[in-house]
Formats: structure tokens, C-alpha cells, sequence
């Protein structure tokens, strides 16, 4: 048996080589599975958190725990609240049941009295459901509130019998920064579609050296679901991949906030209806979007003069329908709202988009969404959006300035856009270190220019794929890359910019463009 019709359409070779081999190497016969996240006190310098509603699976029981002093957490991970200047979450993970669990945190690493206890969402996965079965994950979770705007902490993780501000236990402590209270010059990165791996573990280590205030996943994050169509169907889940994942991504995470979208392998279906009660488990994103319960993955903050905006494309999806209109049209709502709230707002010069699957891309797997051109794009425009980053597609792409499905401006490398009179620039770095995909055209990149004038490409329209032929293809790079974004304030009435740069996993810059705008 082959990969099914329905599922090939929509996957490269490399995904249906994937599928294949964890088909027939795993077992695949599903018998369901839920979700529980049990909650202890949680919160911060203002405790109590809320635990978030679930069906009722296998509870942890005393007997599961083991002595806290041989059990070290792992997988750290931090994540802005809704506002950047006052609110962190820390997260991360522990291997087996542990009693009391909590965070210091301290303007010094010898100054960590502040103890705080956390919340605890435990993930059952049934035997039967992949390749983990009968397995238990535990993630914690430390809402940090009231914090100094600018100010860094120090804190550590621990339970009882392991405390990080212990001597011997002082090299596990982390620290974070919170946004300033004003704007000033700052970094941030992104890709999309990482999973684990050397090429993700290659790109994470050029992330650091980028010294970003945070980092954007553009969905697909972990992989582990290859199949990624949604389905308790889908063959291959495994679990406990995601413990991999983010003993793979700490090294960034425990410092830097990691910032994630929802793609197609984000959807896990035999956790909840909307595929995402393994996500809620696992992450403790901002709660500011319009339905945390379906669309746990859409949310915005303020970082300086920048304003970012998480979607979840699996809802307005053609390709891969599994959530389709699971919102009934309320994040596109949310959306219109959200540009016109930041565009009034005097303090905010930029907006960026970010989401998985690409508005513009030629890629021969994916290539592009119809459903994000239909209900968003024009959303993009009208508040003249200034960045639209996305992932889905394997490969680094670039294109013109667009407006009307249509090249407005040709945007050569280290070109300047300006959204205001323009059009809206679309980058796809879905290269951080899954299989690579292919283009029609040859590649164009920083040093290897190769212009055509036309490329033969899709779209995923409602009716199936449409092919078109376009002329916004303006950069192609294929290997494994990542996204560097430098925001530089200015006076008012002064431009404002945006530098873009692609990074490859050599170091290389593949590509550099600049927005620019006036300041407010």
C-alpha cells in the first residue's frame, strides 16, 4: 500500500518517505486519547493561575513520583504574556511526577528568594496511538506578572528535593529580559518547520549569536506527527518527539522567548476536536486572541515600536481542510480589529504577520494558499501590513512588493519597500531543519542572482489546485535558513526600518531588504 491519494497530493516525496516508513514500522491502530491538565496554585508575583478545562483521562498518582533530587528538569522554554514589558511565562519539563514544583527568580543569581509555585499539565497518550503509547508528559508552567519593563531576571526551575538555588545547582539557572518600556533598536528571528534534527539543532545554534529579543515559529514545530493532515489517522504520531524538541530548542528558549504559530503537523487529533490539547499542555501562549479554546495559537503583542500577530491558517486552509472554519469566521474578525486597533496606535510603527502556510510561495510541494488570499491578503493591504512571514514550504523565498495579486514594485536584493504607499512584502523560511523541498525556477539568492521574468507555479483554491504563472518570485533559496529582522526606531516623521536578512545555516546571507515607514 502507497500513501493515499488524498494525502500524497498534498505532501513532497520526502514527506510520503516518511510516511511510509513510520507506517509500516509502527503501530498505527488508534484507540483515542485526551488530554489532562491538572492545575497546582500557579501564577507569579500574582498567583493563581486557572487550569484549563479538559476530559477527564488517567490521573498521576503518588506512587509515580520518584525522589525529586534524582530528577533534573528539562526542555525550558519562555513565552511573552500579553504585554512584553510585564509578562513571562516560563515552561518546561520533567521526565516523571514530581511533588511541589515551582520557580525562583531573582534580579541576581544569588538573589533568588521570590519562590513560586507552578502549574502542572500532564499529557496522557494511550497505547495504541503511535509509536508512545501508554506514556505520561508532564509540563510546568510559571506565569510571571508585574515585572520591569528593560530589567533582567535570573531564575531557576525545580520541585522538591531539587532546588536551583542550591550551589551545586546554580549552572541550571536561566534568565530573561523584558521589553523595554520605550522603543529602541532591537532584533528578533523566525522560521517555520523545524522538527528535530541536526539542521534544526545547526540553525538554533546561529540563534543566539543573533542576540534576538525573541523568535517567531511559523508553525510545524515539532513533527511529531509526519503525516500532518490532522486525523487520529495520521500514522507515525510519536510523542515523544516533543521531548526531543525541546531539549534540542533550550539552548535558545531558556532565554529567548519562542514565539509559535500553528501548522498542519501542529494539529494533534487524539488529544481534542481542534487537534491542539497536546499544544495547550505544552505551551502558555498569550490568551488575547478571539478563542482560546479553538484558536489557542492566535494571539499579539507589542514589542517596542512593533506590533506581531500570531494566525492559525489551518483555519481557513483549502489544502488541508482539518480545521477548516473552526472559527466561523471570528479570527478574521479578530484580525481586522487588531490592524486597525495598531494602526491608530501612535506608539506602533511596524505590524508583522505571521502564520504557517504561505499567502505567496512557488514551491512544488505546497506552493500557495488560496484560503489566506482569500479572507487575509486583503486584510494585509488595507492597513498596509509590513512583513508577512510564513513556513509550510521547505525552502527560503522572497517576493516583490505585491498589491491586487500583482508585482507593485520589483524588490531587489537590499531594496526598500515602503507598505505605506506600496504594496506588502511576503517571506516564506520554512528551511529550519526538516527535508527541503524544490522550485520550478532556478535559484536566485545574494551573490547568485538568477532572474526570470515568470514562474510556473499553484495556488490551493476551494476547488482544488490552480495553476498560475507569476512574476513576484524574486529571491529562491534552497537550503536550510532562517530569518533575521533588525527593528531601528526613529524621530518622529523620520523613517523608521525594518531590516530583513535570510541567514543559511552556514552563517551566509542569502538575502537583505529594508521597509521602511515613517514614524509616528
Amino acid at each position: 500500500m502507497g500513501v493515499p491519494e488524498q494525502l500524497a497530493e498534498r505532501m513532497s516525496m520526502a514527506e510520503q518517505h516518511e510516511y511510509l516508513r513510520a507506517r509500516f514500522s509502527r503501530r498505527t491502530m488508534i484507540r483515542g486519547g485526551a488530554v489532562t491538565l491538572g492545575a497546582v496554585a500557579g501564577g507569579a508575583f500574582v498567583p493563581g493561575a486557572t487550569a484549563q478545562a479538559a476530559v477527564p483521562t488517567r490521573a498521576a498518582t503518588s506512587t509515580e513520583s520518584v525522589d525529586g533530587a534524582l530528577v533534573a528538569p528539562f526542555g525550558r522554554h519562555l513565552a511573552f504574556g500579553s504585554d512584553p514589558r510585564t509578562e513571562i511565562t516560563v515552561s518546561w519539563q520533567v521526565p516523571v511526577a514530581v511533588k511541589t514544583p515551582f520557580i525562583r527568580i531573582g534580579a541576581h543569581p544569588w538573589d533568588l528568594s521570590r519562590k513560586i509555585e507552578a502549574e502542572v499539565r500532564t499529557l496522557y497518550t494511550p497505547a495504541g496511538v503511535g509509536a508512545g503509547g501508554d506514556h505520561t508528559q508532564y509540563y510546568l508552567h510559571a506565569e510571571l506578572t508585574h515585572l520591569k519593563p528593560g530589567k533582567t531576571y535570573y531564575y531557576g526551575v525545580g520541585h522538591a528535593g531539587f532546588d536551583p538555588a542550591q550551589a551545586h545547582l546554580l549552572g541550571t539557572l536561566g534568565t530573561f529580559t523584558t521589553a523595554p518600556a520605550h522603543s529602541e533598536p532591537f532584533t528578533f528571528t523566525a522560521f517555520g518547520d523545524e522538527g528535530v534534527g541536526y539542521h534544526g539543532l545547526a540553525n538554533n545554534s546561529l540563534l543566539l549569536g543573533q542576540n534576538p529579543a525573541f523568535h517567531l515559529h511559523a508553525g510545524d514545530i515539532a513533527y511529531a506527527d509526519p503525516a500532518g493532515a490532522g486525523k487520529t489517522a495520521d500514522a507515525g504520531f510519536d510523542s515523544r518527539v516533543w521531548d526531543q524538541f525541546l531539549a534540542q530548542t533550550e539552548s535558545v528558549a531558556k532565554s529567548v522567548p519562542w514565539m509559535p504559530a500553528y501548522g498542519n503537523h501542529d494539529m494533534e487529533a487524539w488529544y481534542s476536536p481542534n487537534g491542539y490539547g497536546g499544544e495547550d499542555a505544552r505551551w502558555n501562549l498569550p490568551g488575547n486572541g478571539p478563542d482560546k479554546k479553538n484558536l489557542p495559537g492566535v494571539y499579539s503583542f507589542v514589542y517596542g515600536n512593533t506590533a506581531v500577530i500570531s494566525l492559525d491558517a489551518n483555519d481557513i486552509s483549502f489544502e488541508i481542510p482539518a480545521n477548516l472554519g473552526i472559527s466561523g469566521g471570528t479570527q478574521t474578525t479578530w484580525l481586522e480589529a487588531q490592524l486597525k486597533r495598531f494602526r491608530a496606535s501612535k506608539d506602533v510603527d511596524f505590524v508583522v504577520v505571521f502564520f504557517h502556510h504561505c499567502a505567496y510561495c512557488t514551491s512544488t510541494a505546497h506552493a500557495s494558499e488560496g484560503g489566506v488570499r482569500q479572507e487575509w491578503v486583503p486584510l494585509f493591504e488595507k492597513y498596509t501590513v509590513d512583513l508577512v512571514i510564513n513556513g509550510h514550504n521547505h525552502q527560503y523565498e522572497r517576493t516583490d512588493v505585491i498589491k491586487n495579486n500583482a508585482v507593485v514594485k520589483k524588490l531587489p536584493i537590499g531594496g526598500t519597500a515602503y507598505p505605506e504607499t506600496e504594496g506588502v512584502v511576503y517571506v516564506t523560511a520554512g528551511a529550519a531543519g526538516r527535508s527541503l523541498y524544490a522550485f520550478t525556477a532556478p535559484q536566485s539568492y545574494e551573490g547568485h542572482e538568477n532572474e526570470v521574468d515568470s514562474v510556473a507555479s499553484f495556488v490551493n483554491a476551494k476547488d482544488g489546485k490552480q495553476n498560475e504563472t507569476v512574476a513576484w518570485s524574486r529571491v529562491r533559496y534552497l537550503d536550510y535558513s532562517f530569518l533575521r529582522v533588525d527593528v531601528t526606531p526613529a524621530a518622529r516623521g523620520r523613517l523608521a526600518t525594518l531590516t530583513v536578512r535570510g541567514i543559511a545555516e552556514t552563517g551566509d546571507q542569502v538575502d537583505h531588504f529594508t521597509v521602511a515607514r515613517r514614524a509616528r
